[in-house]
């Protein structure tokens, strides 16, 4: 849903076990931190990597499309220049299933498993999870008791009991599936302010956690702005733009509310955030002693903020330009605190997101000058569902969500309503829908064509055998639903390509660097990993190691 965007300051301090650093605007300083450390972790050297990764460290950016890597990269000094300099990128990589949200996209990073086999299908059926209370409240519930199967972090247990993950994000749903079912260390912003987990995982709050909590962090920028980081001229794209933001706070500097309670929940849509992210993390990695091997650790970090600013202003805004120059550097800083904490030539990066995001209908139709898209799909379930109420059946027999149309048939039985005349109709009328690109019935997508059929494919993917569809809609192409998320800023959640390509790329000396524009999958990531870990799966994966880019290993 589109946030409404309250602003962000211009520069941070992250304080750290390795010292004090500065997140700012100094491109000079970030590019020879990056250059130093660069030989050492594959970016410029060839050679063997060894044997096995001390600590693997797996970053998904909410709602990065994959162009972003490039479109910017003139303007990048941090982490993104050192990716695009060093990294083994796969250029045409996606997310694999139709409903792009945040919780499949994230159930898939570190399993390997398309959502149809995780289980988790929307956001609305991730983690949600009232027997399981946030610690100190500032939340609903949350678990991955939903979640099917096990992650990476799993097969490394298997092979060494001794390994250990922290899991850290804005979002519940982001930190929690990359973990899977695992009961590690696992944490997320509350709306108090602090940084919580649920009792799923532990009854009170490690110190560690309890000191960084009260630093209160996010209390110290109430009232304070978000400002452009490089000089207005820098960035091509319009400053105020009416249907960006609900056509309020359209402009830079964006503000903070004045009030701490409200700073400290509208936090959360500000560029800060993902900062406070990577320092929260970085002082689990010094309390946890993550990374000293000689078993492999895990760290999973989840940066939401370019998804609250992808929403509230689009993919291409002033403020999505700005957001991602902050982001590189916030991760440039991260990295090279991390390397000053822990040997860089043991530690692998793997980057991703879990979905893209598709331009406002309206703000495209004025750029490029062809008709903006919204199908009236809501308005064509409301009139089917009226239909059966004045047959006298209950309306509530025909579900509808995310795509997804399902006709209750017990409901029914004692009706002389047919349920395929029901979903004959209705798709029928929905297919006359502008902005539907095809309505399916899911009975006819496990025979199609899914080598060539993308869409029939991604569907194929997204839903469990046991999980009731009888429909399932796809729009077309830059299409949003009429009336709903998206109807200011921008929004995702299709089986088009433009929510669907993400970045894919691996990071250290494991992996010989390049841009590889083979056909790849977010699934192929978590194998890729397992392959430079030395250990094997434990289930079928859907995804594959991407061999070509693995280095040999350096054996004793």
């Amino acid at each position: 849903m589109p946030r409404v965007f309250r602003g962000q300051c211009a520069g941070a301090v992250i304080a750290t076990a390795a010292g004090a650093f500065l997140f700012s605007a100094n491109a000079a300083a970030f590019a020879q931190a990056s250059r130093a450390t660069e030989g050492a972790t594959g970016g410029a050297t060839e050679r063997a990597a060894p044997t096995a990764p001390a600590l693997i460290v797996f970053i998904t950016v909410d709602q990065m499309r994959a162009d972003y890597l490039q479109r910017f990269a003139s303007q990048y000094t941090g982490a993104f220049a050192r990716f695009n300099r060093g990294a083994a990128e796969f250029t045409n990589a996606y997310q694999d299933h139709a409903i792009t949200e945040t919780a499949p996209g994230h159930s898939v990073t570190m399993s390997g498993r398309f959502p149809a086999h995780t289980g988790i299908v929307m956001n609305s059926r991730g983690v949600p999870d009232p027997q399981a209370p946030l610690i100190g409240g500032g939340g609903a519930g949350a678990s991955p008791f939903r979640f099917r199967g096990s992650v990476l972090t799993d097969w490394l247990r298997m092979k060494d009991p001794r390994t250990r993950a922290l899991s850290v994000s804005r979002k519940d749903r982001g930190a929690i599936l990359p973990m899977g079912r695992a009961k590690q260390s696992v944490f997320w912003y509350a709306n108090d302010g602090r940084f919580t987990t649920s009792t799923y995982y532990a009854d009170t709050l490690p110190s560690w956690v309890q000191a960084f909590n009260a630093r209160k962090i996010p209390q110290r920028y109430t009232g304070k702005s978000w400002s452009l980081l490089l000089p207005a001229d820098a960035y091509t794209e319009p400053d105020t733009v009416a249907q960006e933001n609900g056509g309020k706070d359209t402009a830079f500097p964006h503000a903070l509310p004045s009030d701490t309670a409200r700073a400290v929940r509208d936090f959360i849509n500000y560029p800060m955030m993902d900062s406070l992210i990577a320092q929260l993390a970085l002082d689990g990695v010094s309390a946890l002693n993550l990374g000293r091997g000689p078993q492999t650790d895990v760290l999973a970090v989840s940066f939401s903020t370019t998804d609250a600013v992808g929403h509230a202003f689009g993919p291409d805004s002033r403020e999505i330009h700005d957001q991602l120059l902050r982001l590189d550097r916030y991760m440039g800083a991260f990295i090279d605190s991390l390397y000053k904490l822990r040997d860089s030539s043991m530690i692998v990066f793997a980057l991703t997101a879990d979905h893209g995001v598709q331009p406002n209908p309206e703000l495209r139709a004025q750029r490029e000058h062809v008709p903006a898209r919204r199908a009236d799909v809501n308005g064509t379930i409301r009139a089917a569902r009226a239909a059966l109420a004045g047959a006298g059946a209950d309306s509530g027999a025909l579900r509808f969500e995310e795509g997804i149309v399902v006709i209750d048939r017990r409901a029914l039985a004692g009706t002389s309503i047919k349920p395929d005349s029901v979903l004959a109709s209705l798709a029928a009328a929905l297919r006359k829908l502008d902005g539907v690109g095809r309505v399916d019935y899911v009975t006819a997508i496990a025979t199609s064509d899914t080598t060539h059929d993308t869409v029939a494919r991604r569907w194929a993917h997204m839903l469990p055998a046991d999980f009731p569809a009888d429909l399932v809609i796809s729009l077309a192409p830059y299409a949003y639903l009429k009336g709903g998320t998206g109807t200011t800023g921008a929004t995702h959640g299709t089986p088009n390509d433009l929510d669907a390509h993400v970045p894919v790329l691996f990071y250290g000396p494991w992996f010989t660097p390049g841009k590889y524009p083979q056909h790849a999958l977010v699934a192929d990531m978590a194998p890729t990993l397992a392959a430079v870990a030395d250990v094997k799966p434990t289930e079928k994966l859907d995804g594959r190691a991407r061999t070509e880019a693995i280095r040999a290993p350096r054996r004793p």
